[in-house]
């Protein structure tokens, strides 16, 4: 048996977890008159009609506060549901709390999974290569009697599943309110809604993503101040002609042999050409009221592309013969290259960057012409699939509401900023670029991962670096891409 909470947590985990839920009461059975989710059905927990809400005490002595009732008035009671959040780098036992956050966050899902009779985990049960199939093998066979939240990634796979009905439609289940601020800050349901259906969804802050990471020692050889690019990045400064003028300083020959030994830029080719995009206010596929959008040929597209390819061309034309595609990492960590794009992971614990041997920062992508400083998120979607009746489906996802649901006083938590201070950022990184990259006014989503068929790196940007011929590239992908958004859009 679980320990109990105290008084003093009780109250304050429910004061915020509790009342984000209030609206999640209405009759399961209610939610079943879309005719589409019937499901092949699997073990039904319980006969819970959820129905209506008592707020309860809110006295604090009282250890209770806005318990989510049914219709006669008790705790919703999920019959001991065993839910299980599946993806691929959860342990079967967690780590023990590292932090007052982590303390309360770990009694409030105690409590309420106490409260209404269910048990809830994170297991990593596929790994990143396989969990699309796994999860179409499971959605196809009609389940196997779990109740499982699948944790899943941008795949053909995936996109096709919900175009053919293997996801369930959560905008049926009235649990989830899609207004709120956790799902509101990053807005991954938005990516993965067709009409007015939802078919997957994340809860909480959005992870950072690419980014710039420079060598100040480097900088400082070429007479940059390092921290010049922050103060560009907070005052709008920070754009492509700056990135350029500053790789072209560092970029020289120190050792007059007519060969340049201090590089500008060393790159994951992919991460810089979509980065770029982005930034200059496009996307390669969109979306609008009516539907996915095709924006290859787009001139802030095209711009991007062309931008991108004269800086593979002036400041990343090194890397030696027969080198490996991750070479630029190598490159990068023996100090002798002012700048590197690539993801905000590579700087936390356990990732490559934590071997360099000098100072590094790191800033947002520069902002285009025609856009500005923006991070494209990209979350990992949760989904269930359609394999259950509507009252099943409805409390699975009303277990998952509560679970991400945040203690009080921890509301506006980021725990990427909390890896981050772990790993080689500086302090204005973790505060003003990672903090940037997380927020509403600085995010994005994008489409290009919601059409089946069209897989980015093979049919487009892996081609698009040293000597690449944009118009080419465009005209050799352009026709089968419209195919595949037109298919999409049926």
């Amino acid at each position: 048996m679980r320990k109990k909470m105290s008084k003093k947590l009780l109250a304050v985990a429910l004061s915020a977890g509790m009342a984000l839920s209030l609206a999640a009461c209405t009759s399961a059975d209610d939610n079943n008159g879309d005719g589409g989710n019937t499901g092949s059905g699997t073990t039904d927990p319980g006969t819970t009609d959820p129905g209506t809400t008592d707020p309860g005490t809110t006295d604090p002595d009282a250890g209770v506060s806005n318990i989510i009732t049914d219709a006669d008035g008790n705790p919703i009671d999920l019959g001991g549901m065993e839910i299980i959040i599946r993806n691929w780098w959860s342990p079967e036992e967690p780590a023990a709390p590292a932090n007052e956050y982590e303390e309360a966050r770990d009694e409030y899902r105690e409590w309420i999974q106490e409260t209404y009779n269910f048990t809830i985990k994170e297991v990593a049960m596929s790994d990143w290569g396989s969990t699309p199939s796994d999860f179409v093998d499971f959605a196809t066979s009609g389940g196997d009697g779990s109740y499982y939240v699948w944790v899943v990634r941008d795949d053909p796979a995936i996109t096709s599943a919900m175009a053919s009905g293997l996801m369930y439609d959560l905008s049926t289940l009235d649990c989830l309110d899609f207004s709120e601020a956790k799902f509101q800050k990053n807005r991954l349901h938005e990516q993965y809604s067709k009409g007015g259906e939802i078919y997957a969804m994340f809860a909480g802050t959005s992870e950072a993503r690419t980014g710039v990471y420079f060598n100040k020692q480097v900088l400082k050889d070429a007479g940059i101040e390092p921290d010049d690019i922050y103060d560009m990045q907070a005052n709008g400064t920070w754009t492509w002609d700056a990135f350029a003028e500053m790789m072209a300083k560092v970029q020289r020959d120190t050792n007059n042999d007519g060969i340049d030994d201090i590089f500008g830029l060393t790159v994951n080719e992919g991460n810089m050409t979509m980065a770029a995009i982005y930034s200059n206010g496009s996307e390669l596929i969109g979306k609008d009221a009516s539907g996915y959008v095709y924006k290859l040929e787009d001139p802030a597209t095209v711009e991007a592309l062309e931008w991108t390819v004269d800086m593979f061309n002036k400041y990343d034309n090194h890397d030696p013969e027969g080198a490996q595609w991750d070479y630029y990492k190598e490159e990068f960590l023996n100090g002798v290259v002012g700048f590197m794009v690539e993801d905000e992971y590579a700087g936390t614990p356990g990732n490559f960057l934590e071997d360099a041997e000098f100072e590094i920062g790191f800033v947002m992508f520069p902002a285009g012409p025609q856009g500005s400083l923006v991070n494209c998120w990209s979350n990992n979607p949760a989904c269930i699939a359609n394999v259950y009746d509507a009252e099943t489906a409805w409390k699975i996802a009303f277990a998952y509401d509560l679970f991400t649901n945040e203690p009080a006083g921890y509301e506006d938590y980021n725990g990427y900023l909390s890896t981050a201070r772990q790993g080689i950022f500086d302090t204005r990184a973790v505060d003003e670029t990672i903090t940037m990259m997380s927020s509403a006014e600085h995010g994005m989503i994008t489409y290009h991962g919601m059409i089946p068929n069209l897989n980015l790196g093979p049919d487009f940007t892996w081609g698009v670096g040293v000597g690449a011929v944009v118009s080419e590239k465009i005209e050799a992908i352009a026709t089968t891409w419209k195919t595949y958004v037109d298919e999409a859009n049926k």
